[in-house]
């Protein structure tokens, strides 16, 4: 017996959230930007009538300005997100205690046993995006299949505030004629190799060579052919159950490249400082570290080392890093984009001591503490509160605000 799956997407969630509280910008061209007062901050979401004008999310702000020189800009509210998420997803349980986010906008719901008290899947989604729509003040997008991966194909097809059924029926008639780039899980470089290859659309990959696809793709390639064909048989998660976490990562396209090795550190610094934080948000220390740097030629070196103790610490994961770095880059050469991810994770950190060690246990505690410290006072007053200066002076935050003390002082 098939199953019955909803994927619930909000629409232009940031943007739709801003306009519930100024009303006034659901009627022009708006966008939620990074950095509103920056011409190299990007646009987080943006509503409908920013769409028409061809703006797209993660563009420049002076991207998005050219292409719609009266574009409002209103910067994020992280917190009232979550608060709307939140709210979102208690109307989602009310239906099925199996309620999976899969991002803060989006979730699966498995309505199977639910459809002798609400009605077939279809009647469900209409009623979610009533209810959303009337108590909330955002609109969502639903997919209703018969699997996760269809159902989320489906919230994609029609949109904004519309429900779309893809059933064993049509499935082939709605999908396949779609471009191969268009698919789940298919970025840009698979999207590139299955051209090469002559699958264009959907279609063409449901039909080709599993076992070439698994020689040009490796396993994803056989994940791909299996989801085309509808054999994705994964299950939608109870509500608040957590995903075994595995790898905490960070990284980041530089706007410039980094050559020389003091702004190379405090980039590796830059990206490494929120791994760190998570670690300890989730409770967790890790015990190897890993360094992916890009080079201006597209070539990508991948490295990794053991710890020589169990941590979450920023500078124990930036020294790691910055080793692994010296065995495959040269001082002066460019640098496009870092990403730092710890692994080997666990809840503790029991490790076998030595006499011999450098620093004592005594004060990496030490250490520990002023990094909590630091994190419950951006937590309670912004990110921007307590920030490192290798961190402001790689983004350009202490030459910013030295001009802006120098001003004052002159006026």
């Amino acid at each position: 017996m098939d199953r019955t799956i909803l994927h619930c997407d909000c629409n232009s969630f940031y943007a739709s959230v801003e306009c519930v509280y100024r009303p006034e910008l659901w009627e022009v061209p708006m966008a939620v930007c990074g950095d509103p007062e920056s011409r190299h901050g990007i646009v987080l979401a943006k509503n409908e009538h920013a769409k028409r004008y061809g703006i797209v999310t993660a563009e420049t702000v002076w991207q998005a300005k050219k292409k719609c020189p009266s574009l409002v800009l209103v910067p994020p509210h992280f917190d009232r997100y979550d608060d709307f998420s939140r709210r979102i997803n208690e109307i989602y349980c009310q239906y099925t205690d199996r309620v999976e986010p899969f991002s803060i906008d989006e979730s699966w719901l498995d309505v199977t046993g639910s459809e002798r008290l609400f009605g077939d899947g279809k009647t469900i989604a209409d009623t979610l995006r009533h209810r959303v729509r009337e108590e909330v003040g955002v609109t969502i997008s639903v997919g209703v299949s018969f699997n996760k991966l269809f159902a989320k194909m489906g919230s994609d097809y029609k949109k904004p505030d519309a429900t779309t059924v893809i059933s064993r029926e049509n499935y082939r008639e709605i999908l396949y004629p779609m471009p191969v780039s268009q698919f789940m899980f298919v970025g840009r470089s698979a999207a590139t190799t299955l051209q090469r290859m002559g699958i264009r659309t959907i279609g063409d990959l449901a039909v080709s060579d599993r076992g070439c696809l698994i020689s040009a793709l490796g396993k994803l390639g056989g994940s791909l052919h299996d989801s085309a064909n509808a054999l994705d048989n994964s299950s939608v998660r109870l509500f608040g159950d957590k995903r075994e976490v595995k790898s905490v990562g960070n990284g980041m396209t530089f706007r410039q490249d980094l050559s020389a090795p003091e702004e190379v550190r405090n980039g590796l610094l830059y990206v490494t400082e929120p791994v760190a934080a998570r670690l300890r948000a989730q409770g967790l220390f890790c015990r190897t570290v890993q360094l992916t740097v890009k080079f201006p030629s597209l070539k990508v070196v991948v490295r990794q080392r053991p710890l020589s103790h169990p941590t979450r610490l920023v500078f124990d994961l930036l020294d790691g890093a910055w080793a692994l770095l010296a065995d495959c880059w040269q001082p002066g050469t460019p640098i496009r984009s870092l990403t730092v991810t710890a692994s080997r994770l666990s809840a503790d950190a029991d490790e076998q001591l030595c006499l011999f060690e450098e620093e004592a246990p005594a004060s990496r505690e030490r250490r520990e503490k002023l990094e909590d410290a630091v994190e419950q006072l951006r937590h309670k007053y912004g990110k921007s509160s307590v920030r490192r200066c290798a961190v402001m002076e790689f983004t350009g935050e202490a030459n910013s605000r030295n001009g802006e003390e120098g001003k004052k002082k002159s006026e």
